[in-house]
């Protein structure tokens, strides 16, 4: 007989949600919960509670971690608070870590690392391929101060700044969600504490400037679901997820949303856009592992159908 809470075993309804509930432990988050994301955590939790009992088990401390990813604006935050709200309601103890408090840089100085990265290696690549001359490093230069030097557009002007923006483009795929940009020893080393029945671990607080980083001795008395929340959440450098969630979205609808969420009309820059890009390759390339796959539209697809899914996307 196990031992694990009826809520595993017992028919499930959604409970009422109220307007505020706890959130994930990034500092200046504020998660706004939409049908959009009731609808996923409503698919997403039945089927953790099938997922999630042999994990429990197996754990003599009956733990387990669970990430929920997804590329820019697909309601990570928003869908695993609602997950964990949903565990807590039904006798679950759980917490929501977010991982975009472990990156090695504040977000000023890695935007800058990866900007710098990129025009490193851009020009890098003009010299070793024998492209480069003074006018066109006075060119790139111009392009970069107007920050146009990731724009595809400018190479029917400059057929040279294809090669500056593929080797900058795999310098700086190279880099995002690596080692050098994220501390995953650290994030590693926090699952395994939990996972290993610490009463309570210690987890970073990272804001914007440079004086707001600090540390918070979290208590996980009585939690038993771990839900990590993060781009990067099926990452290989990742370890110790159990269950990963892979929150979708098709290249056109990252971008209507992003589209959407500009109330002048604006877009990204062609840098923010190239990073974005970047980042859902890697999603896709991890997203076979994932033990969950949940449509924009709430649906749960299988791998087969995520991959055709993309394909028309």
């Amino acid at each position: 007989m196990s031992n694990l809470p009826e809520a595993f075993y017992a028919p499930w309804a959604p409970p009422a949600v109220p307007d505020a509930i706890p959130q994930g432990d990034m500092p200046g988050d504020s998660i706004h919960i939409g049908q959009d994301h009731t609808r996923k955590a409503n698919v997403v939790f039945p089927a953790l509670l099938r997922l999630l009992p042999p994990v429990l088990e197996a754990n003599p401390h009956r733990r387990a971690v669970v990430a929920v990813c997804g590329g820019s604006g697909v309601g990570k935050s928003e869908t695993a608070s609602l997950l964990a709200y949903y565990f807590r309601q039904a006798g679950v103890g759980a917490y929501t870590l977010s991982g975009d408090n472990y990156p090695r840089r504040i977000p000023l100085y890695n935007d800058a690392e990866r900007l710098g990265i990129f025009r490193h290696a851009g020009m890098r690549g003009l010299a070793q391929s024998g492209l480069y001359t003074p006018q066109r490093g006075d060119t790139a230069r111009a392009l970069q101060r107007a920050g146009l030097d990731a724009d595809p557009a400018v190479i029917a002007e400059h057929p040279w700044m294809a090669t500056y923006q593929r080797e900058g483009r795999a310098a700086l795929a190279a880099y995002l969600g690596s080692p050098a940009e994220i501390d995953f020893d650290e994030l590693n080393g926090i699952a395994a504490q939990f996972k290993s029945g610490a009463d309570a671990v210690c987890l970073k607080r990272m804001g914007r400037a440079e004086t707001e980083l600090w540390y918070e001795r979290v208590d996980f008395r009585g939690v038993g679901i771990l839900l990590i929340e993060w781009t990067h959440g099926n990452s290989d450098h990742l370890r110790g997820v159990d269950v990963p969630v892979l929150l979708n979205s098709t290249p056109a609808e990252t971008l209507a949303h992003r589209k959407a969420r500009h109330r002048d009309g604006g877009a990204d820059s062609p840098f923010t856009t190239m990073v974005l890009a970047l980042e859902q390759k890697q999603l896709e390339a991890q997203a076979e592992k994932a033990k969950l796959i949940v449509s924009k539209a709430g649906e749960l697809l299988s791998y087969r159908a995520y991959r055709r899914l993309m394909a028309e996307g």
